[in-house]
């Protein structure tokens, strides 16, 4: 590859980078993205498959198209670094799901195309920082889902020597067990308690510390790590804001300095 061709495809990479970086840029596809979940959902509707299911196709294909020369265009210009950013293999992972063969064994993936949707979150600079900041609190988390599963597996056993004989069709087994402890953490669950309280009169004992511990404190507890992972996303935010700004003063004040000196040697 002589000089002129390698000038000649960096010239034109420069020009596709400032067409896929540029704002109305990302708002096409953005806008693509959100037509592209409508149309997903009006696939869900047997009346308007039927009427109107070869446009809902080929509007899908169409802007599956544009996706996958979007990611071409990307991939051209960023080469080896596309990968180094995981927003742009989430994309490409996304897109590349929609591109497998949707019949036979493959036929279930029919249904993760509504995943595009997911695309907005990486097109989305605020998304973007709201995951990031989930992310960073899954360390956080994982440590007190294990904890919850600690204090749900012992309440499973406890439970089971309790009321395994007033109530086993919730408390016959381990596994009855922690399933129905499961059930009374995420919904309605006085018409258990009340249940084994008519033949256990102090069960209300166990309900109500295992509630104040599994659900109040627990959840409380994903709430503080989640806050805390959100601030200090805030917190690096501004202190990387707080810095382009001082970095851009002294650009400023330097390039003054400069004019001053330049017009001392030429009164000189």
């Amino acid at each position: 590859m002589n000089a002129t061709t390698v000038a000649a495809t960096s010239a034109l990479r420069e020009r596709v980078r400032a067409m896929i970086e540029s704002a109305p840029f990302e708002r096409a596809i953005v806008a693509l993205i959100v037509a592209n979940s409508i149309t997903l959902g009006l696939e869900t509707s047997p009346a308007l498959v039927t009427r109107y299911g070869t446009v809902l196709y080929a509007i899908d294909q169409m802007v599956l198209g544009v996706f996958v020369v979007e990611l071409a265009l990307r991939f051209f210009v960023y080469r080896r670094r596309f990968f180094r950013d995981p927003w742009r293999v989430f994309d490409l992972v996304i897109v590349g799901l929609a591109l497998v063969p949707a019949s036979g064994t493959f036929s279930v993936l029919r249904a993760l195309r509504v995943l595009r949707a997911l695309r907005l979150v990486s097109m989305a600079p605020a998304m973007r920082k709201v995951v990031s900041a989930l992310l960073a609190a899954v360390p956080g988390m994982a440590s007190i889902v294990g904890l919850m599963a600690l204090v749900l597996y012992v309440s499973a056993v406890m439970a089971t020597k309790l009321f395994s004989a007033v109530a086993p069709e919730w408390f016959g087994s381990l596994g009855a067990s922690l399933f129905t402890l499961f059930q009374v953490m995420t919904e309605d669950w006085s018409h258990i308690a009340r249940a084994v309280m008519a033949e256990s009169p102090y069960a209300w004992m166990f309900f109500v510390t295992f509630l104040l511990i599994a659900t109040f404190m627990m959840l409380n507890l994903f709430i503080a790590v989640v806050v805390n992972a959100m601030q200090s996303q805030i917190t690096e935010d501004i202190k990387e804001e707080g810095e382009a700004h001082t970095r851009l003063l002294l650009d400023e004040v330097r390039a003054l300095r400069r004019e001053v000196a330049e017009l001392r040697e030429s009164a000189r």
